[in-house]
């Protein structure tokens, strides 16, 4: 016991110099071991001990609008995405675990690496959804649907990927599916600077503040028993892209994401395949 609070203890112990108490329940599971909010060990250790008070230490990270988030109940915390730290910086700062879903591939690695990866997955609350098949969106709609009727947090992007270039992009409809069917209400996040803070490109982050922002919950329960029809799918997400470019400040593009990104990676190879001809001196 001894050796586990001594070793795992020392970066909470900082937290302690500057705040004068211990980060919360951090005490509690290096004493007992438990973990709080019925969240896995790995999951507790990196956020409340390990891995959480340094960033929080480092980074300071700014938050607005977290009483939004249910204190109990479920709930779908839906996020702009700029950058890997959005899942590391967003899920730090809400009291309850949140649950995100990510490839299988993340956990099947071999050899210490893929141990690494996979540990770190499993402590920042992912869960492996199988992409193959063609079944990826439902596979992940069918997760985040198990995860809300447990009563928990569900977190996505409703771009479906990060932004290329900075801008809000038009949202896929999964999570207006999600929202009619499970009932849970729809958190709208905000990632604030996360592109100047971790880059395209750049492994590690800059250290600059992050800025996160949580709006008012969004009820959708007025459109239960619709669940199917396309077009009211198509206005629940548009009402939550609409709050997410509200609470941003970004500008919206009614293209997906994805669309504007096979694009320039086509420009690129065409330039690479047939790159201009040097001018004549």
């Amino acid at each position: 016991m001894a050796y586990r609070a001594g070793f795992v203890g020392f970066v909470p112990s900082l937290w302690w110099v500057r705040y004068g108490r211990w980060p919360p329940a951090a005490a509690a599971i290096l004493v007992s071991g438990s973990s709080p909010e019925g969240c896995g060990v790995v999951y507790s250790l990196l956020k409340y001990v390990i891995l959480g008070p340094w960033l929080r230490l480092i980074f300071w990270p700014k938050v607005e609008g977290r009483e939004h988030v249910p204190a109990d109940g479920p709930a779908i915390l839906a996020s702009n995405h700029l950058s890997f730290a959005d899942s590391i910086f967003m899920p730090l700062m809400v009291k309850r675990k949140v649950i995100f879903v990510a490839k299988s591939e993340y956990f099947t690695g071999k050899g210490i690496k893929g141990f690494l990866v996979k540990m770190f997955f499993v402590g920042t609350g992912c869960i492996p959804v199988d992409r193959s098949g063609g079944r990826a969106a439902q596979a992940a709609l069918d997760t985040g649907l198990r995860v809300l009727r447990e009563g928990r947090l569900f977190g996505i992007y409703p771009e479906g990927t990060r932004s290329p270039d900075g801008r809000l992009y038009r949202g896929k409809t999964g999570v207006g599916r999600l929202a009619m069917e499970s009932g849970a209400p729809v958190v709208p996040v905000v990632m604030l600077n996360a592109d100047k803070l971790q880059p395209r490109g750049k492994k590690l982050p800059r250290l600059i503040r992050p800025r996160i922002r949580f709006g008012k919950p969004l009820d959708f329960t007025r459109y239960a028993g619709l669940v199917g029809d396309r077009f009211v799918e198509r206005a629940v997400t548009d009402e939550i892209m609409y709050e997410l470019m509200e609470l941003s400040g970004r500008e919206y593009v009614d293209v997906y994401a994805q669309k504007v990104k096979a694009q320039g990676e086509k420009s690129r190879a065409r330039v690479e395949a047939d790159p201009p001809a040097a001018v004549a001196a």
